[in-house]
């Protein structure tokens, strides 16, 4: 982390927050995908406390990660995989 971090305002559901973050990019883009989701699940149900939205975004959100995780687990596994092969198919040409 940087001491010339500065603030970025971005708004989430109606509301501005001030956030800092290493890129302002960044920053935003995140703050603008939790915007979109927090906003499509209220469309869905909008009769429901704004807390209860908050909760089931972060519960969406966090699904959305774990899923991307195991992904990238599993493609790493396929990687290691794949160099192993690799591996062995050139220690047979060299020895042979």
């Amino acid at each position: 982390m940087t001491a010339d971090r500065k603030s970025i305002k971005v708004k989430i559901f109606g509301s501005e927050y001030p956030l800092r973050g290493d890129s302002e990019e960044f920053t935003r883009n995140v703050a603008t995908y939790v915007d979109e989701m927090i906003s499509s699940i209220h469309e869905k149900i909008p009769e429901q406390p704004t807390l209860t939205v908050a909760v089931l975004t972060a519960l969406n959100i966090t699904e959305d990660l774990f899923k991307e995780r195991e992904k990238s687990r599993e493609m790493a596994t396929m990687v290691r995989g794949e160099i192993e092969k690799l591996t062995e198919f050139f220690d047979t040409c060299l020895h042979d």
